[in-house]
């Protein structure tokens, strides 16, 4: 079977594109604390809820036919979101440093694993090697525009959680441990997604490895920018919450997942020398 005969079940990468990614990707960080911190359900609780989200959202999205903008941002959502509570509970533990104010403990269940950003960073860029070592040696494209089996989808959305659970990571480490604050790392991750723009133009580099590599990058955007929006004015953020700020953007993701569906209908609709090549297919 040839990807042409195949509806495609994956979207374009277009600029549009890395703008809902970041949207996603910052809602599901103000989401993500808003479940584990402010409504004190714990980042092990959490983390399950979020995690069973995903396969629901996965499995409709796997289930479909052809690509449904609503079905693919939703699967990012919540892959975007149990990356956060992932990562949290990986990294932290029942430290004040971690605890929102006037909480004594994380919520039911363990208080989370404290491996540490570096440590469970290490852990889950070896896990995305070998999803991607499995995804080469399967044969299979990295093209997402290609990607039409569900073996192959499997493996995309794979790479996607891991991606999103590491990205998670790095923008907490960028934010609470380097010294940069959530506004510095949310420039320095800028800076560097300019440079992976500029080396598209350098034809060596392979595309597929600047989009990866976009993809992960993308997320510690999210995550900084969730926490500069919700953390404290004292700590550099604008207080605005995790509710307040999870609504805003829930409404923004909504609004470009509606133009992106409204898009790909005009796409799919025949053109007018299509429409009459039909008509006159069917008077014969």
């Amino acid at each position: 079977m040839t990807t042409k005969s195949v509806m495609k079940k994956l979207p374009e990468v277009t600029l549009a594109f890395w703008i809902m990614k970041i949207a996603a990707t910052t809602l599901g960080e103000t989401a993500g604390d808003l479940f584990a911190q402010t409504l004190k359900l714990g980042y092990f609780v959490t983390t399950i809820i979020l995690f069973l989200l995903f396969v629901v959202t996965l499995v409709v999205q796997l289930r479909s036919r052809r690509y449904n903008p609503f079905f693919y941002w939703t699967v990012i959502l919540s892959t975007s979101m149990a990356g956060t509570t992932m990562s949290d509970f990986m990294n932290r533990d029942a430290s004040a440093k971690y605890l929102s104010g006037g909480a004594t403990s994380l919520g039911w269940g363990p208080q989370g694993l404290g491996l540490g950003y570096p440590e469970g960073a290490a852990i889950l860029i070896s896990l995305l090697l070998a999803i991607f070592l499995a995804w080469k040696l399967s044969g299979m494209t990295f093209q997402i525009r290609d990607i039409v089996t569900f073996r192959g989808e499997a493996l995309f959305w794979s790479a996607i959680l891991v991606s999103n659970t590491l990205g998670t990571s790095m923008g907490d480490f960028l934010s609470d441990s380097s010294g940069l604050g959530y506004l510095g790392g949310a420039l320095l991750v800028t800076g560097l997604l300019a440079v992976l723009v500029a080396l598209m133009k350098v034809p060596p580099v392979s595309n597929v490895l600047l989009f990866w590599i976009a993809f992960v990058l993308t997320r510690p955007l999210g995550a900084t920018a969730g926490d500069f929006l919700t953390k404290p004015i004292a700590k550099g953020g604008l207080d605005l919450g995790t509710a307040g700020s999870s609504a805003v953007l829930l409404v923004v993701l909504f609004g470009l997942m509606a133009y992106a569906q409204v898009q790909e209908r005009r796409g799919a609709e025949p053109g007018p020398e299509a429409e009459a090549v039909r008509q006159e297919a069917g008077s014969r």
